[in-house]
């Protein structure tokens, strides 16, 4: 049985690998996400994200389709008790923006989706800087009084207001974020390590990194040469040009070589063993893809293999 982990301060404990629940509805329809779910929860993972928003992009959606088909999965499984449901405010078409009317409008929206009466993790999907951090923290607050939202989190944050919103939650006595979900994988490091790492170490939070294999990049199905049917294609072939990607992959593939594992596996694994993160985002549109995502839990590199793979990234 794989081992979860702590969720930062809170008292959620996650395993290795969080679902994402960015293809429900997309790529992926009802039927195959619950067959994605069912296989998930089957190999002992219990952490599943989505968003209000997922997935308002596709033609003919207006939103909540994600949390939608999640809802009516727990329903039909009776398992809402062993499920860690993260999702997210501020980007739902209906529900935009991080006003307190909004944030607790959207709340009520989601939980009617999820068929639920609380939401284990709520993010601030996207920080709106001209909202004020005691506005923000305020309305979460009430959520969390409420009984509706267990606890909360920020994502797309800077560390300059990651670190307000953290100052003014313990100086008023309110809910205070205890994760963060950056965008962060081997090939997009810039954007977390620094001081929004150095503040989310400080204040004990956990990340729980989006974009774990850069849009499918780091699968290392994307080859010179090669074509990958998948509405992602565009944004992993972007890494295939930079010498930084090449090494990664070149360091990745001996790595999985020496461990017999998918590509996939080794570079959640590098991610999984960076410090403040709890557990890496990915998400399958098909069960064949779940098991080098699953794998994460059970592959441990070693520290030279990390180092390696650090430097590659460099």
């Amino acid at each position: 049985m794989t081992a979860l982990r702590k969720l930062g301060s809170s008292d959620l404990e996650v395993f290795p690998l969080a679902l994402g629940g960015n293809v429900f509805g997309w790529t992926a329809d009802e039927a195959t996400s619950f067959a994605v779910l069912d296989a998930y929860t089957a190999a002992g993972g219990n952490f599943v994200d989505t968003a209000d928003a997922y997935s308002a992009w596709v033609d003919g959606n207006q939103g909540g389709e994600s949390e939608t088909i999640i809802g009516k999965w727990v329903k039909a499984r009776g398992n809402r008790d062993d499920v860690v449901i993260a999702t997210k405010v501020s980007q739902h078409p209906e529900y935009r923006g991080l006003s307190a009317a909004n944030i607790k409008a959207a709340a009520d929206a989601s939980l009617r989706r999820l068929g639920t009466d609380r939401i284990d993790l709520y993010y601030t999907h996207y920080d709106q800087p001209e909202v004020p951090v005691e506005e923000i923290i305020g309305a979460l607050d009430e959520l969390v009084q409420a009984g509706k939202v267990r606890h909360i989190a920020a994502s797309n944050i800077s560390a300059e207001r990651l670190r307000a919103s953290l100052e003014f939650s313990d100086r008023e006595g309110l809910a205070r974020y205890v994760a963060l979900q950056p965008h962060y994988n081997l090939v997009s490091r810039d954007t977390y390590e620094g001081e929004l790492q150095d503040v989310a170490d400080r204040a004990g939070l956990a990340a729980v990194p989006y974009y774990a294999l850069a849009s499918g990049f780091l699968t290392g199905k994307y080859r010179p040469g090669t074509t990958v049917d998948s509405p992602r294609a565009g944004g992993a072939a972007r890494y295939l040009d930079s010498e930084r990607g090449r090494r990664v992959l070149a360091a990745l593939d001996e790595i999985a070589a020496a461990h017999d594992a998918p590509v996939a596996t080794v570079a959640l694994a590098w991610l999984a063993a960076r410090p403040t993160v709890a557990a890496p985002i990915a998400s399958a549109r098909t069960v064949d893809q779940l098991p080098a995502l699953l794998g994460v839990a059970d592959l441990k590199l070693t520290e030279a293999e990390v180092t390696r793979l650090t430097e590659a990234s460099a």
